[in-house]
């Protein structure tokens, strides 16, 4: 009997034990929990405050877009009229007393219009690119294909004497703005037809892939220049260049209104390049 009671106070003695040990674990799981909860709700805090801090900042950064734009145009407009002034002037000095000039003052007044066609240039682009952010959307199905064959049909008259062999692949309809579209495969058209005049053989390939279940890819490709990949991202700048204007004319707006339009269209641009061997300039637009 003694042998049964020890054993029965042992077993009392083991259960005590573990109520302790589990006592002592709860206490420990609930003091896990509340630091846990504490550590979620000041991580959930710092997250809201960081995320209220970036839609402050995309606010500030979107109106200070728009006023930069307001800025462009406002500037741009009233720099036309007086440019346009110097312009003419600057010409008809050049017609009635160029005769009469001496080969230096020829070469000044030259100049003179020179810089003032250029700026013209300038302004006219900048315009042209305030107005591309400015303008609402039309949006419409568009279909790509005939409006690529469009836009090549009417640089044919341009190009009697270039070899150019040109591969169009099926293009899907997308919906989208059609002459803001039209602008972009205007461009990037332009670019390649540019970019390939040193080649007696020009190849231009325009196509399309669906790489996901959301957006179209589109490309223009090329034989022609190329261009370094280092600098690929300056190529969508405002009035970025990565050649000369001896080797090619231009004035480094196209890609700029190209990076525009796309990205009002919920797309974004890119491009893939090797110097010497040609460049693949993409835009993507949503399928939906």
């Amino acid at each position: 009997m003694n042998g049964l009671f020890q054993s029965s106070e042992s077993v009392e003695d083991t259960i005590r034990v573990l109520q302790q040990e589990l006592a002592e674990t709860n206490r420990e799981v609930m003091a896990l929990t509340v630091e846990l909860e504490k550590r979620v709700e000041e991580r959930t805090a710092a997250l809201r405050a960081a995320q209220s801090e970036l839609e402050q900042k995309n606010a500030s950064l979107e109106y200070a877009n728009r006023e930069l734009e307001s800025f462009s145009y406002s500037v741009s407009h009233d720099l036309r009229a007086p440019l346009r002034h110097m312009l003419g002037f600057a010409q008809a000095l050049q017609d009635d007393c160029g005769p009469s000039l001496d080969d230096t003052a020829k070469q000044y007044l030259s100049s003179i219009v020179r810089a003032a066609r250029t700026m013209n240039e300038l302004v006219e682009a900048l315009l042209a690119f305030a107005r591309t952010g400015q303008r609402p959307l039309k949006c419409t199905q568009v279909d790509h294909e005939p409006l690529v064959r469009q836009v090549i049909a009417e640089m044919q008259p341009d190009l009697a004497n270039r070899n150019i062999e040109w591969v169009i692949q099926s293009l899907p309809a997308a919906q989208g703005d059609i002459l803001l579209l039209r602008q972009v495969w205007v461009n990037l058209i332009s670019n390649a037809v540019k970019y390939t005049r040193q080649k007696k053989h020009a190849r231009i390939e325009i196509g399309c892939t669906r790489r996901s279940s959301t957006d179209w890819e589109f490309f223009v490709r090329d034989n022609g220049a190329g261009f370094d990949m280092a600098h690929a991202e300056k190529l969508f700048g405002v009035f970025q260049r990565l050649h000369t204007r001896e080797e090619f004319e231009g004035i480094g707006m196209g890609l700029a209104n190209v990076r525009r339009i796309i990205e009002r269209h919920g797309g974004r641009t890119w491009a893939k390049a090797e110097l010497g061997s040609g460049a693949t300039f993409y835009f993507s637009l949503p399928i939906e």
